[in-house]
């Protein structure tokens, strides 16, 4: 049974879609069955998938409106080794079709439980506002995970965001957690960066992954190919990065299952 993380945070130009498309590529990496959930009308994880938003037979709008199943809507990334739900601009009338719709928080969650039992990560790209569509992927999700950069304005950003996440466990999601906070565009020679990433790690504690990711080339170039950084690039910091990020994630939920196990 797949585990579903939204990826998310209030703020953008943090490295969310790009966390999305990498983490996906990497978790396919080590032999794990990954979904991506494109739920962005911008349609960046899908394009920085390999798939052409533009020429979509069906999208997150057709699955979100029930004009379509998962199963119909899923589309394989091929060069980066994971299925796709794409989405494209369409996904915004979605929102408006909805408006009046009873049960609207929970269409996804609906959509992709029919799903779920075929992959072992289902990991959503959402969108950087509260909207209709986040509130749809925080309903779905297990855990949200949250890229952020070490600077002044993303932690009043986290703060936001933990306040959204109180809203949606008292009203949809009771059993929502946080997966993790990820740093991103990660620079150590800057005293602001150090500061404020000791600040999450005293705060937050081992819900922030040792692993950091690295302002890269690499990474800002790869979605301009349509492709993750592992295929662009494997030997790129970007990509190493990555890669142990999917380790370190495995590596937690294997803890994780183990204490259950033991507990039992």
């Amino acid at each position: 049974m797949a585990r579903v993380i939204a990826v998310t945070n209030q703020k953008g130009g943090v490295g969310k879609t790009t966390t999305c498309v990498n983490l996906a590529a990497s978790l396919a990496a080590t032999k794990r069955r990954v979904l991506l959930v494109d739920m962005d009308p911008q349609g960046n994880a899908t394009m920085g998938s390999g798939v052409d938003k533009n020429n979509l037979k069906l999208s997150g709008y057709d699955l979100l409106t029930k004009r379509a199943s998962a199963a119909e809507v899923i589309v394989p990334a091929e060069a980066s080794g994971f299925d796709i739900i794409p989405s494209n601009g369409d996904l915004t009338a979605a929102e408006v079709e909805l408006m009046n719709e009873i049960g609207r928080e929970h269409r996804l969650r609906l959509a992709i439980n029919s799903v779920r039992e075929n992959y072992d990560y289902i990991l959503i790209d959402c969108p950087p506002s509260l909207s209709l569509l986040t509130v749809n992927a925080l309903s779905a999700a297990d855990s949200i995970f949250i890229p952020m950069q070490c600077e002044y304005y993303a932690l009043e950003g986290l703060a936001a965001l933990m306040n959204t996440v109180e809203q949606i466990k008292e009203t949809v999601n009771p059993n929502l957690e946080i997966e993790g906070i990820l740093r991103t565009m990660y620079d150590p020679r800057s005293s602001l960066t150090r500061d404020v990433s000791g600040q999450l790690t005293e705060y937050f504690g081992d819900q922030v992954y040792r692993v950091v990711i690295p302002r890269n080339v690499r990474l800002a170039e790869a979605p301009s190919y349509g492709m993750p950084a592992l295929k662009y690039d494997k030997a790129s910091k970007g990509a190493i990065a990555y890669l142990a990020l999917a380790g370190e994630m495995v590596r937690r939920h294997g803890a994780k299952k183990t204490s259950a196990s033991v507990a039992v």
